[in-house]
């Protein structure tokens, strides 16, 4: 594909200086996105408008909760069954500095911590034309990269991506693909701030998202 038939953006540009990392929901610990027990960041601002997103009030570039990386640590490791973070969103690579910083933090306090994060950018186009500062130090983070953006229709209602096209890249070996590409789909709603959120990745049979 040529380079501009990619979205890309400077999201430090559009509203707040990096380090600080613009926050939709987290969740401190579910067993629906990814092996173990996990801490879930979800970030504000998406260039994608993928039909069908579960997460549409998550997409537009807009202030929700600006907190430094570091800080957001302590909460996202409050439970000590906690073994790993996934980072969604949102677009995770619009704010790839910040997130490289959480990472590096949260792996000083737990360095077994896998990471897995999703991305509607495919890995590619992140290493030949990365769309915000911080690309390279966050897929040096990464255990897991689950790229490309959701199409509906490829919706196969298999594993722990959201439709077919998307690719599961296993950047070390913490994670095994059978802990990803066999897993049973699962979700429910959580609130999160006040807010109903959708956590996991919901089977073809799930109810709709609830508006936020």
């Amino acid at each position: 594909m040529e380079r501009s038939t990619f979205p890309i953006l400077s999201y430090s540009e559009t509203f707040e200086e990096p380090p600080v990392l613009n926050v939709a929901a987290i969740c401190q610990a579910t067993r629906l996105l990814g092996p173990g027990w996990r801490a879930v960041v979800w970030v504000q601002g998406c260039p994608f408008t993928c039909p069908g997103c579960i997460a549409p009030n998550w997409i537009p570039i807009r202030p929700a909760r600006l907190v430094n990386p570091e800080e957001l640590v302590d909460e996202l490791l409050a439970d000590p069954r906690v073994t790993g973070l996934t980072f969604s969103g949102g677009e995770p690579m619009l704010q790839a500095d910040a997130l490289a910083i959480l990472a590096r933090a949260a792996r000083f306090r737990r360095p077994s911590l896998d990471i897995i994060c999703y991305t509607g950018y495919h890995r590619s186009q992140l290493e030949r034309f990365p769309p915000s500062p911080g690309v390279d130090a966050l897929l040096d983070q990464l255990d897991v990269l689950i790229d490309g953006p959701y199409v509906a229709h490829l919706n196969d209602n298999l594993g722990l991506r959201g439709s077919r096209n998307q690719r599961i890249h296993y950047l070390t070996n913490r994670i095994k693909p059978s802990d990803l590409e066999n897993a049973p789909r699962r979700a429910e709603v959580r609130l999160a701030g006040g807010q109903p959120v959708l956590v996991g990745v919901p089977p073809l049979n799930f109810p709709a998202a609830p508006a936020a």
